[in-house]
Formats: C-alpha cells, structure tokens, sequence
C-alpha cells in the first residue's frame, strides 16, 4: 500500500467518522428532546442541517425518531465502507449494495452504542467532579443520558442516594455490542472495518 493510498483511507476513516458522529448525535438529541437552544446543540444542528434538510421532506421526524438522521447515517457509513473497499481493493472485495447498506446499519449502530457508552462514563465522571454544573456541555450529556437512565433506575429499588443503574446499562451495552460483533460476522463485515466493532 503506498503511501497516498494510506493517506487516503486515514482521511476517509477520520473525517468520515467525525461527520458520522455529528449526524448520529443529532439523532440522539432529537431522540432525547435535549435544549436545543444550548450552544452545543445549536453547533450541531448548523453543521448537520445543510445534509438534514433536503432529506427532511421525504423522511420527516415521527415522534422521538428522527429518520432523515437515521438514513442520513446509514448512507455515509455505506459510502465510507465503500471507499475504504475500494482503496484497500486488495484486501477485501466490493460487496453487493445490499450487503453495504446492511454494514452501513450495523456501524450506525455500533456507533450509536459506543456513544451511549462513553455518554454514560461522562455522566458517572461529572456526577463525582462538578455535581449540579450548569456548563452546557454537562447539560447535554445529561439531557442525553436521562431518558436511557430512567428505565434502568425504575427497575432497581431505592438505595438511599446510590444509584446502580449505570451498571445495568453498562451491562446492556455489553450484551448490544456482543450481539452487533456477531451480527457484523454474519453479515460477512471484515474485522477492524468499522470502528468500534
């Protein structure tokens, strides 16, 4: 592999993943009806809206599902894929469009799980450090985290000021990312691939 070529896939596999990480959380925000008035929220929409808002009159939002985010999403990981396939041409071969689609859902996903998990140890880590800040960045981590949280809290009892549910969501996440790295072999998606899968 020469050198433009592994310039080219670092690019690709970079970039590519920062505007990934950008549209799939702007699904999430929707998703978890944070203040889009924080500053945070209003930079992610400026970046996503140019590639949200022709989408927006085939796929509008229903209820908490943003859908235009979702294929959005699912499109650009495909198109990342591709290109990482195609510049790589010796190791892997270009696949159906079927099959990159469905790598494309399964890297949403695994993304989506990821960023749930490191959500989850930003929120444990400012609860011990800055308990009640008001920065925005603190706010949206917990806008964000609150409706996944709410779930596990209500299955556990009381503790008296301690909350455990962070570690049954941990669970969850583990078993989510068990089931997508076995989902991503059936599809036949090469190992290292995708990030975090």
């Amino acid at each position: 592999m020469g050198a433009g070529t592994e310039i080219s896939l670092y690019l690709i596999r970079n970039v590519g993943a920062l505007l990934l990480l950008v549209i799939v959380l702007r699904g999430v925000m929707h998703a978890s009806r944070v203040n889009f008035y924080n500053p945070i929220s209003q930079l992610i929409v400026r970046v996503t809206n140019p590639l949200l808002t022709p989408l927006r009159g085939a796929l509008p939002a229903s209820g908490r599902i943003d859908w235009a985010a979702i294929v959005l999403a699912i499109v650009i990981q495909a198109l990342i894929l591709t290109a990482i396939v195609l510049l790589a041409g010796d190791q892997w071969s270009v696949p159906s469009i079927p099959t990159i689609l469905a790598w494309g859902a399964v890297g949403v996903m695994g993304l989506l799980v990821n960023l749930y998990f490191f959500i989850l140890i930003a929120m444990i880590i400012v609860s011990w450090v800055a308990p009640g800040s008001r920065h925005p960045a603190i706010e949206l981590v917990w806008q964000i985290s609150e409706p996944v949280m709410a779930p596990f809290r209500a299955l556990l009892p009381n503790m008296g000021g301690i909350d455990l549910s962070p570690i049954l969501l941990f669970v969850g996440i583990n078993i989510v990312q068990i089931g997508l790295r076995h989902l991503a072999f059936d599809l036949g998606l090469p190992p290292g691939l995708v990030f975090g899968l």
